[in-house]
């Protein structure tokens, strides 16, 4: 499970698919359906109720409002905002979508970061620094956050899954139906997160984080970077879009949130 050397992850995933196969070039080109084990047979009557929902934004009020009765979400925290007063912090997928929007090397991009690495098996290759090695300083500062108490007091693993299950329902549903990739752009200032192959900087195999962050649109990549990754996104590996929920705190920023992997990119500057 190597590029250049480098352990792509775990030997097991919760997908029933190796490590190796998901996170390849080969498996974005052929992409096949990806379910995490047990996440819809536990929400059975949820997924059969979102079954006669006619439009996406009808689906996500349902899904949200159900996310609140099962985790205890305030009103505040359904809005992707923080509690008030002295209200007892409760995790809440919309704060990890609102940190990750600040920063994803904070530690609830940690959080994100380790809930692909145990449910897809592909390690993160970028913390606040390239993370080489699993003995490094770095990957144990990575360790440590993504443990937080903090941000595990309320089942967030779980939270990500439904969210994860709910994103693949919503594109095969009602936005792209019958569809296999996006085509997909990100804006960086330095190559030094990506994890190049031997096919040149301009156009080759490179090595995503285990979850990234991307734009439709080229001219809003540009915003974001003197550097623009161009590739073609599997439908199966995204985790969350814009247009999935009404109320969310990356509203805005035209964002998508894809598995990683290695990816057949072009960069342009």
């Amino acid at each position: 499970m190597t590029q250049a050397g480098r352990c792509i992850g775990h030997s097991i995933n919760m997908l029933g698919i190796p490590t190796s196969l998901l996170a390849s070039v080969e498996f974005n080109e052929n992409p096949v359906p990806l379910h995490i084990h047990g996440t819809r047979e536990a929400n059975s009557s949820f997924f059969s109720m979102l079954a006669k929902v006619p439009s996406l934004s009808r689906a996500g009020v349902v899904f949200q409002d159900y996310m609140s009765l099962l985790f205890g979400f305030e009103e505040e925290q359904r809005q992707g905002t923080d509690a008030s007063g002295r209200r007892r912090f409760r995790s809440s997928y919309l704060r990890l979508l609102q940190d990750w929007g600040f920063d994803s090397n904070h530690p609830q991009g940690a959080v994100l970061k380790g809930w692909v690495e145990s449910r897809f098996g592909i390690f993160p290759t970028y913390h606040k620094s390239p993370l080489e090695g699993l003995l490094t300083p770095a990957w144990m500062e990575y360790l440590e956050e993504k443990m937080t108490s903090r941000y595990h007091n309320n089942c967030i693993f779980l939270q990500l899954d439904l969210l994860f299950e709910f994103c693949q329902f919503a594109l095969e549903r009602f936005v792209a139906p019958g569809s296999r990739h996006l085509r997909l752009f990100r804006g960086v200032d330095r190559l030094d997160e990506l994890r190049l192959g031997n096919s040149g900087i301009r156009q080759g195999v490179a090595r995503l984080n285990n979850v990234v962050s991307f734009t439709d649109s080229r001219e809003m990549a540009g915003q974001f970077g003197s550097y623009i990754i161009e590739t073609r996104v599997p439908l199966v590996k995204i985790l969350f879009f814009n247009e999935l929920l009404v109320c969310h705190p990356l509203r805005g920023e035209a964002e998508y949130l894809a598995i990683g992997g290695d990816y057949q990119v072009r960069i342009s500057s």
